[in-house]
C-alpha cells in the first residue's frame, strides 16, 4: 500500500448519509435496537450462564469477550450505535492510526482493525476493568501488534483523579461533576490521567490520524489538549460525543474553530448526539 502524504489525506471524501434515513433511524430504529439490547440482555442473565467461554462474533463482524452484566457490551453486541462511525472508519483507503480517546471494551478500535489501511490503533481507557477488556478484546481479533492499549485518560494534567462509576453500564464512567447527578449507585475510583506529551509518544510519526472521543462531558479539555498538538495538523478527522446537558457546543465549536477544525455534520437529534469535524480548507 503506498503511502500517501498526510496533507491529501484531509480532503479525504467521508461518506454522506441521506437526512430522511437517518431521521427514521434516530427516530425510531435507535430506540428500537436499545429496547431490544436491555431486553436480550436481562433475559441472558436470567436464563443462561454468563460466564464467558470465549469470544463471540457481535453484529458489526468483530470478537468481543461476552459481558452481559453490563449495558454498554450489550449495546456493542447487538449494534446499537448504528453504523455511521464504522462508514466513516471503513472508508478510509490510505495508511492511518486510529486514535481511540474513551474506547471502553473497543469496539471502534476492533472495527478500526478491520480496515488493512489502518496501521496503527492507539486505545486509551483508564478504568482499569474495563481496560483489561479491551486488551482481551484487540487479542481475541489479532490486533495485538500493531496497537496501545493505554490504561490512561487524557487531560490538561498528568495524575491521579476520581473518576465516578456506572454500575452495569461502564460507557457511563465520568471524570465530569455531573457524574454525583446521575439517577442509581455511582462508585468512584481513582484513574490516571497524561497529557497529550505522553500520549504523543505512542502515536506513529508518518501518517494521518483520525480520531474518536467519547469521555462523557470531559470534551472540552480533551480537544483543548489534542490540538494544542505540535502535529495535530495530522489529525485527518475527529468523531466526537456531544451531550449539551454537559458539555457546550458554542465553547467545543470555538476550540475547534481555533485550530483550523470545523464540524462537518452531525449524527443524531436532541441534547444528546455524534460529530464528525474535519480540517478546514487550508
Amino acid at each position: 500500500m503506498n503511502r500517501a502524504d498526510p496533507i491529501s489525506i484531509v480532503t479525504h471524501e467521508w461518506p454522506r448519509h441521506s437526512e430522511s434515513g437517518m431521521a427514521r433511524d434516530f427516530v425510531l430504529w435507535r430506540h428500537l435496537r436499545v429496547a431490544r439490547a436491555r431486553v436480550m440482555r436481562r433475559l441472558r442473565n436470567f436464563l443462561f450462564d454468563v460466564t464467558p467461554p470465549s469470544p463471540v462474533r457481535t453484529s458489526y463482524g468483530v470478537k468481543m469477550w461476552p459481558n452481559w452484566e453490563d449495558k454498554t457490551y450489550a449495546y456493542c453486541h447487538y449494534g446499537t450505535y448504528g453504523s455511521y462511525l464504522a462508514d466513516l472508519i471503513g472508508s478510509i483507503d490510505t495508511p492511518f492510526c486510529f486514535l481511540d480517546i474513551g474506547a471502553n471494551q473497543g469496539l471502534f478500535s476492533l472495527i478500526a482493525g478491520q480496515n488493512p489501511a489502518c496501521e496503527k490503533i492507539v486505545a486509551l481507557e483508564p478504568v482499569g476493568q474495563t481496560h483489561g477488556r479491551l486488551v482481551a478484546n484487540l487479542e481475541a481479533n489479532g490486533l495485538a501488534d500493531r496497537s496501545d492499549a493505554l490504561n490512561f485518560g487524557l487531560s490538561n494534567e498528568s495524575g491521579k483523579c476520581p473518576i465516578t462509576l456506572s454500575a452495569g453500564h461502564s460507557g457511563m464512567a465520568t471524570l465530569s461533576a455531573h457524574g454525583a447527578q446521575l439517577p442509581g449507585f455511582h462508585p468512584k475510583t481513582t484513574v490516571r490521567l497524561e497529557t497529550m506529551a505522553k500520549l504523543a509518544q505512542h502515536l506513529p510519526d508518518d501518517i494521518p490520524i483520525f480520531v474518536k472521543i467519547d469521555v462523557e462531558g470531559h470534551e472540552e479539555v480533551v480537544l483543548r489538549e489534542l490540538l494544542s498538538w505540535t502535529e495535530a495538523q495530522r489529525i485527518m478527522g475527529i468523531f466526537y460525543e456531544q451531550d449539551d446537558r454537559w458539555t457546550d457546543a458554542t465553547t467545543v465549536n470555538g476550540i475547534l474553530a481555533s485550530a483550523s477544525f470545523a464540524e462537518r455534520h452531525i449524527y443524531g437529534r436532541g441534547k444528546h448526539y455524534d460529530v464528525l469535524a474535519v480540517p478546514q480548507a487550508l
